[in-house]
């Protein structure tokens, strides 16, 4: 699969002496062997794996600082790396250049329980803030799924998860951002205060900006009280449509849904091999409900009430943290047990996202394209936003079923976007979806994005070759 390239404004031969002047600064923080270089481009679903020069593991902002004035010096591309979970290819280097790993850049620098917000270097994993979170009584509720993802990472990507429905995405969830620019200064995108109307909206500008306008050095982000109560349950169907309308009317009655996940029948099939359970092969919703013990139950028996008339089968409650666990690790790893279930075969996970008033029809079309084109594809959604994914199953040695596999993404995303909806709800642009966002934004509206890229990196380092070409 052909993707678009930029031009590339580094002159032949200066990475080198970058990488020279930056291992004597940084020593055995910089690496250039070939495995590790690998490891740190694109090594899921269907992209090319597209190595970078080198590898650095700063520990300060400082250093970031020092790393992108090297790195203009010379013109040499810059790409952030958290943990290498995105699914668009945000981390490979199409024109080589230097990979950022924050790994090291990994501590939770303060937590303000009062303000119910905290302070955090950007390769702090998801599970890792939490650990350190629920001693408190508090938690960070974006889930991407991954538990290893990491806060800058997710908030390049402005990911969002299972959780969004009540908590909503990272774009909500992040109050300010440290960042390095272009020419070396750093830029604090706003301070704790939770509103402002001080200026343009650095922070969300930033957010899903995939580090092509800037590299995150420190992340400002909302905390949760952990709930009083947690309830989980698994919901099989009779129809999609069924399962969609409950938790359509559940929205508009204003019950405290906190994930309603749609797994369809193939890849509940998948997960009852993958993860040893005996869930009914129908199309199911995972559920969780948080709030008081009163409220909660309150909301379940509504709930429940809602979906028998909407064709539900069954329920099976899960009120023991270990039941919900197990529960929501199966729905996190249903991208496993897919590939589990067609062993040889390549798995390409895409999204899209829809008004959820049309998401039951755009799940049904897609589900029949799938047929169509002689494909095999598990359907994931998230219910409760409009968002779902998909993951064709085939073989890349395949042409016929590699050109399958094109058409079928062109037809995904176009069909979300004239439903009013996008060609991708959280896995962003990086280089796969680049091609579709004349159709969704314009090209008035790329473009100004691409002056907005300009503007801010004019000489084309920040991660080049994602979300838009550089002239």
């Amino acid at each position: 699969m052909a993707l678009p390239m930029d031009v590339h404004p580094r002159a032949a031969g200066d990475v080198k002496t970058a990488i020279s002047i930056l291992r004597q600064q940084l020593g055995d923080r910089l690496q250039t062997g070939e495995a590790l270089r690998r490891q740190h481009a694109h090594t899921l679903t269907w992209l090319p794996n597209q190595p970078p020069d080198a590898v650095l593991w700063p520990l300060t902002t400082a250093e970031v600082q020092n790393i992108v004035q090297v790195a203009a010096a010379h013109r040499v591309p810059l790409i952030p790396f958290g943990a290498g979970t995105s699914l668009e290819g945000h981390v490979n280097a199409p024109h080589g250049g230097l990979s950022l790993d924050f790994g090291r850049m990994d501590q939770v620098l303060a937590v303000n329980d009062r303000d119910l917000d905290c302070i955090v270097q950007p390769g702090v994993s998801r599970r890792k803030l939490n650990e350190h979170l629920r001693d408190m009584g508090l938690f960070f509720p974006v889930d991407p799924g991954a538990e290893e993802a990491t806060i800058g990472g997710m908030a390049a990507t402005r990911a969002s998860g299972t959780t969004a429905v009540r908590y909503g995405t990272m774009r909500e969830n992040v109050l300010n951002v440290t960042a390095v620019m272009a020419d070396g200064q750093v830029v604090r995108t706003a301070r704790r205060a939770r509103k402002s109307s001080a200026g343009y909206d650095l922070t969300k500008l930033l957010v899903g900006s995939e580090g092509t306008l800037g590299i995150m050095t420190e992340l400002t982000v909302r905390l949760y009280g952990i709930p009083e109560s947690i309830m989980a349950a698994v919901c099989p169907f009779e129809t999609l449509e069924g399962a969609v309308n409950a938790v359509i009317q559940s929205i508009q009655l204003g019950l405290g849904l906190a994930r309603s996940e749609l797994v369809d029948e193939i890849l509940v099939a998948a997960m009852n091999a993958h993860a040893k359970l005996s869930l009914e092969e129908k199309p199911t919703l995972f559920l969780e409900f948080h709030g008081t013990e009163v409220s909660v139950r309150d909301q379940i028996a509504r709930f429940e009430e809602i979906a028998r008339s909407e064709g539900a089968i069954r329920f099976d409650w899960a009120e023991r943290e270990e039941d919900r666990r197990r529960l929501w690790k199966a729905r996190h790893e249903g991208y496993w047990a897919i590939k589990s279930a067609y062993p040889g075969r390549e798995a390409l996970a895409t999204d899209v996202c829809v008004p959820i008033s049309r998401l039951s029809e755009c799940i049904l079309e897609t589900q029949a394209d799938i047929k169509a084109a002689g494909l095999v594809a598990a359907v994931i959604g998230h219910v409760g936003d409009g968002n779902f994914h998909t993951q064709p199953m085939f073989d890349m040695g395949n042409p016929k079923e590699v050109t399958a596999i094109e058409g079928f993404l062109k037809r995904l995303a176009e069909r979300a976007v004239a439903m009013d909806g996008t060609c991708t709800g959280e896995h962003g642009v990086g280089q796969g979806k680049m091609k579709y966002l004349d159709a969704e934004h314009g090209t008035a509206g790329v473009a100004a994005m691409r002056a907005i890229k300009q503007a801010f990196d004019p000489l084309g380092i920040f991660n080049p070759g994602k979300i838009v070409t550089m002239p």
